[in-house]
């Protein structure tokens, strides 16, 4: 199936991708796949600009591979506002990354600083989801 088909499997899905490199969305679409990430966050700023589509409870969406292509299909289950500086343990150890709160804020430091500027009281979306169909991998369909 194609990104269109999906869309209408999921009508009013939205797709996007994890990270800011095809390194960094392969690896997190795993995490996805293993189980260990079970919540993402992205700076609110970007959800302002309409860049991206803010999360909604309820609402499931399309996990793209870094070429585009449909890999997962994800439910989100909660979205809280929080700004950096207040994110819990609990959650960042649940984006699966990292295995303590210092490692998540020292890579979500970088990607922030990458993407846009760093604040420790910026306000971040956080979302907690779950996998409802897993697409394959890119190279399972070669």
């Amino acid at each position: 199936m194609n990104l269109e088909e999906f869309e209408q499997k999921y009508p009013g899905a939205i797709s996007f991708t994890f990270g800011d490199s095809p390194e960094v969305c392969g690896r997190l679409l795993e995490l996805v796949r293993s189980g260990k990430k079970v919540a993402t966050c992205e700076a609110f700023r970007t959800f302002e600009s309409g860049a991206e589509s803010m999360p909604v409870v309820g609402r499931r969406d399309i996990a793209l591979n870094w070429d585009g292509s449909p890999a997962l299909v994800l439910e989100t289950v909660s979205v809280e506002f929080t700004r950096f500086c207040d994110v819990e343990a609990s959650f960042a150890l649940a984006e699966g990354e990292d295995e303590t709160l210092a490692g998540w804020q020292d890579g979500h430091r970088s990607y922030f600083e990458r993407s846009g500027g760093f604040d420790p009281e910026m306000m971040l979306v956080c979302e907690r989801f779950r996998l409802i169909e897993d697409l394959g991998s890119p190279q399972a369909s070669e």
